[in-house]
């Protein structure tokens, strides 16, 4: 798993650093571009916002979108269903390159996805409560039951845990479908041409690595925790 997330973690750190030297074609910030491919789509309700104040955003990356040299930024995007905003990272919101109008792009497929009534997106909504409160309760009950000796305790935290596992696996196809539509738009829109749609596409090919590492990850846990228990239930027979 270490290996999976490290490697998951350079793959797309360094494509999205390439592709961020790359200026994109329309001189467009990715604000812009995801607030274009939001119109195009009928989606003029949803407000696009920087994670961190404007007023930080534009000292460090400058009102032509540039990052100051020092800067480090986090990408830290995402789109917000329950208020429906679109949030971009600084690097993401005041860039001009085409790293960050991928990324714009990706999260704005979000946004349609849930204008639609993705039925991916739907159900992995719908059991974030139970994954994040299953999550959470998976350890203790796991470790109460190695503790107390008490095997159906610590199955019912493999249980649990199972849940963070069913969230990864619901996460994968939105993740995969929003970039996908994230190419889709941003060529409908004309905001990228052929050598730009290949490195907005490498980019995105690499997060969505991401996710697949991260329920390789949470799978190899998940039969981690089977075996240790199943052994603790032969050793008390």
């Amino acid at each position: 798993t270490m290996v999976l997330a490290g490697l998951a973690k350079w793959w797309v750190t360094s494509a999205f650093n390439k592709a961020k030297q790359i200026p994109n074609m329309q001189r467009v910030t990715g604000a812009q571009a995801a607030r274009r491919i939001l119109d195009s789509a009928g989606l003029s309700h949803i407000t696009i916002e920087p994670t961190a104040p404007i007023q930080a955003t534009q000292m460090m990356y400058g009102r032509a979108g540039s990052a100051q040299q020092g800067a480090t930024p986090q990408l830290d995007d995402h789109y917000d269903p329950r208020d429906k905003v679109l949030r971009l990272s600084p690097e993401v919101y005041m860039g001009m390159s085409v790293a960050s109008i991928g990324v714009a792009a990706h999260e704005a497929g979000h946004a349609v996805q849930d204008a639609q009534g993705y039925t991916w997106m739907r159900a992995r909504s719908a059991i974030v409560p139970a994954a994040s409160i299953g999550t959470n309760l998976a350890w203790v009950l796991i470790i109460a039951g190695f503790f107390l000796h008490l095997t159906a305790l610590a199955w019912l935290g493999v249980l649990a845990f199972g849940l963070g596992t069913l969230f990864s696996l619901l996460t994968l196809p939105v993740e995969l479908d929003a970039s996908s539509r994230a190419m889709k738009m941003l060529t409908n829109t004309g905001l990228v041409d052929r050598t730009e749609y290949g490195q907005a596409r490498k980019v995105l090919n690499a997060a969505a690595f991401t996710y697949v590492a991260a329920l390789a990850a949470s799978v190899l846990n998940l039969l981690y925790y089977v075996m240790l228990i199943s052994g603790m239930g032969r050793s008390r027979n």
